[in-house]
């Protein structure tokens, strides 16, 4: 091999990294919005590389992937990591992602539930206390937001 090809190689491997990593990125946005971005942060002075997997790996090539509906792949995800039992903010993040592409609290809670016969009540009961935390979270938002918009609609 040739430096002039060695440089071409690695320059298109660059090019498909950033790729995966742009792909990545948007599909993180779309699924996670900024609760992606708070996990690639707070990785950023331990372990950078870690952060990049997560983006490159798990959203540019996993999630990008054809197949499934991201409401497919959040209920899938919410169960995995309801069974796995030892992931509770993981659990959480996906609960909100689940929210933020289209899942009803209904779908949700039911899958958590669905849990209890295959992974066992302890990682089912862990579970719906995370589900029931991530939506009093998510209607404290919801009400700060309403509050704050009424706010400035009387102001003017």
């Amino acid at each position: 091999m040739t430096p002039t090809t060695h440089t071409a190689q690695a320059a298109n491997h660059a090019n498909l990294q950033d790729d995966r990593y742009a792909r990545g990125w948007q599909k993180l946005k779309e699924v996670d919005d900024v609760a992606g971005e708070r996990v690639v942060e707070a990785l950023a002075d331990i372990s950078p590389d870690l952060g990049r997997y997560v983006v490159e790996f798990g959203f540019g090539d996993v999630y990008s992937r054809p197949g499934l509906t991201l409401r497919e792949r959040e209920i899938a995800t919410i169960a995995a990591l309801t069974a796995l039992g030892n992931a509770a903010p993981q659990l959480k993040v996906h609960i909100a992602a689940g929210l933020n592409v289209g899942l009803t609290r209904k779908e949700i809670t039911e899958t958590i539930l669905q849990m209890a016969l295959y992974a066992g009540f302890p990682a089912a009961l862990n579970g719906m206390f995370a589900a029931k935390e991530v939506f009093a979270a998510h209607d404290a938002e919801g009400a700060a937001a309403a509050s704050g918009s009424m706010r400035r609609e009387t102001s003017n």
